[in-house]
């Protein structure tokens, strides 16, 4: 097996060490984050980072890489105050990752991908059209990360939508039944399939 220290990592070819880096901690969500700015322009952006805080309260968090460069999402929610989290799957994975390309504030990733918006009541911030689930979510707060300069973005969950078909009688979500996808690594996205389920587990007597 091979081997790499800290200070090896120092080493590296850049792009290899970001994508070594970046793959090395498994597979991560694959959410597109739809936001409005207080002058209505649209925004969808992907996101890898989104992850489960807690169900009660429903509450989840995603990190935002530094803001030494705009970051027109956290602008949007600042803005605003919400958000909306899709699902990305198989057919539009490439549509969504354009969603990275940095695009000035004035201009509208729906507007430059063949990604569709749409809008529920009660919601100012646009959806993905076709996404099997979308959450609406309100700011909570954010916690400075020394450590790198990133922030952790906290967030309610104040809404939420899903094909009926993907849930079970216990409430459990399959994913992929709705061909939802991960990523791996940057720019590497993969199709999930449930292997089993499992029950509470609880000591060995």
């Amino acid at each position: 097996m091979k081997h790499l220290s800290k200070e090896d990592f120092d080493d590296l070819q850049k792009f290899y060490r970001i994508n070594l880096i970046n793959s090395c901690t498994g597979y991560k969500s694959a959410n597109l984050i739809g936001s409005i700015s207080k002058d209505g322009v649209e925004n969808v952006a992907v996101f890898s980072s989104i992850t489960h805080l807690g169900s009660n309260p429903a509450m989840l968090g995603y990190i935002l890489r530094p803001t030494t460069v705009p970051r027109n999402t956290y602008k949007n929610i600042k803005e605003t105050g919400f958000f909306t989290v899709n699902h990305i799957v198989s057919d539009i994975i490439s549509e969504a990752h354009h969603t990275s390309a940095k695009y000035p504030e004035e201009i509208s990733e729906f507007d430059m991908t063949q990604l569709e918006q749409e809008y529920k009541k009660g919601c100012k911030a646009p959806f993905v059209k076709g996404s099997p689930v979308q959450l609406v979510c309100k700011y909570l707060n954010e916690y400075n990360i020394e450590e790198n300069g990133t922030i952790l973005v906290v967030a309610s969950i104040e809404q939420l939508y899903f094909n009926e078909d993907l849930v079970s009688e216990t409430g459990f979500l399959r994913l992929d039944k709705g061909n939802v996808v991960t990523i791996n690594g940057c720019d590497g996205y993969a199709l999930p399939t449930l292997l089993d389920r499992f029950d509470y587990q609880r000591p060995k007597k």
